[in-house]
């Protein structure tokens, strides 16, 4: 009789998607259906294409999730953040979704989190902003990632000591919120080491010519130029850079790479000597990383780059916890998730309870020259590895 009157009532609705989680567990033959949160086209295809690769060598690893087939669907969220609501609308409106994953862009993870709190599923992301486990986090919200203040303390703190005569530093920032996340933090830190921060070039989230704003660099005669843009838009601005001959006036840094598809994409010639940071790299001797390297070269033929690990991690403790929590309610799996322990690319990660951040090292790297490569990807040597998180007090984090 309650499975009968569930289903008049779902009927009625229209959506049976739209049923509490928990009424679908009385249907045993009902998939768990597991989004990712993909750029699959736009600006940041090719990361989201190495993104959706993580997640799917993930769920592979699953066919059933607490005797439910598993299904895995991609959201393509084409880099815009109107975009990426709308079809989490949709998602959760007409298919009863609750479990998502990925995205590219800080501000379309900003303005989703809030979407799937509102609907009680659950999201883990791997974008940089502070916000997303600081003033806008929510119970809802997980995060694995190094946010932005990590990245740049990793980065430009190494930088600074290993380089103490490096007083002047430039940095080429792109105007949205990710951009403006790293930058406040890299004038915390010039303050804080007694580096004069000599200028700020803004760019849109479209620009590809970097020539005026190089050349504005090259004009204040920096010792370090510091690259605060992310995918397309930091390899241009580089490669630009190395063709203006900047490499031989300065030293350069980009703070938060997409790792080993961009160096590969780069190539040794333009990388060679250039400091760059990483949330992840390949060659990292872990107990998790040497199988997710094994898993990614049997199905891809490749060694696994950042997009590529960020997903595959994030999924993958996503299900664990819905596994651990015993239960498709999305309260329960956010519950599992708080304080969690396992083993990550990076090492032993932690997921601080009380504000949703994955606690993990962050990397700084220098591209190697090409006479020092041991084999294609070995494009670059991990200089430093590090984990600076702002305490919980001083996130801004409120969680209900």
């Amino acid at each position: 009789m309650q499975r009968r009157t569930l289903l008049k009532a779902g009927l009625a609705l229209g959506v049976l998607g739209s049923l509490p989680l928990g009424a679908h567990r009385a249907f045993a033959d009902q998939p768990l259906v597991f989004h990712g949160l993909k750029s699959m086209s736009g600006a940041f295809a090719s990361y989201g294409k190495y993104a959706d690769m993580g997640s799917r060598l993930a769920i592979a690893e699953h066919s059933q999730v607490l005797g439910h087939p598993l299904k895995y669907k991609v959201i393509d969220t084409e880099g815009n953040a109107g975009k990426a609501v709308r079809k989490v609308q949709e998602a959760i409106g007409q298919d009863g979704a609750r479990f998502f994953q990925g995205c590219t862009l800080s501000s379309s993870a900003l303005a989703v989190s809030k979407e799937i709190h509102k609907a009680g599923g659950v999201f883990m992301t791997p974008v940089g902003a502070d916000e997303i486990t600081g003033k806008d986090c929510n119970a809802s919200t997980f995060r694995w990632s190094v946010p932005t203040y990590g990245a740049i303390r990793e980065t430009l703190v190494p930088m600074i000591r290993k380089l103490p005569q490096a007083k002047r530093w430039y940095t080429i920032t792109p105007q949205y919120v990710f951009g403006d996340a790293l930058l406040d933090n890299a004038r915390k830190v010039f303050a804080e080491f007694g580096v004069e921060h000599i200028g700020n070039s803004y760019h849109s989230l479209q620009e590809q010519e970097f020539s005026g704003y190089l050349t504005n660099a090259i004009a204040a005669k920096p010792d370090v130029l510091v690259l605060l843009n992310f995918g397309s838009q930091s390899s241009n601005a580089l490669r630009q850079a190395v063709n203006f001959g900047i490499k031989e006036r300065m030293k350069v840094l980009l703070v938060w790479s997409a790792g080993l598809d961009q160096f590969q994409e780069l190539g040794s010639d333009v990388l060679e000597d250039v400091y760059l940071g990483a949330q992840y790299w390949h060659q990292v001797d872990t107990p998790l990383n040497k199988q997710l390297v094994a898993a990614t070269r049997k199905t891809y033929g490749i060694n696994p780059n950042y997009p590529l690990a960020a997903d595959y991690i994030g999924t993958k403790v996503m299900l664990d916890a819905i596994i651990k929590a015993g239960s498709l309610e999305g309260a329960a799996v956010a519950a599992a998730l708080q304080g969690m322990r396992f083993q990550g690319p990076t090492g032993e990660e932690l997921v601080r309870a009380n504000d949703h951040q994955v606690l993990k090292d962050y990397y700084l790297l220098r591209g190697k020259p090409r006479g020092q490569m041991r084999d294609e990807d070995d494009l670059a040597e991990v200089l430093s590895a590090g984990r600076s998180f702002v305490e919980v007090d001083h996130t801004g984090c409120a969680l209900a």
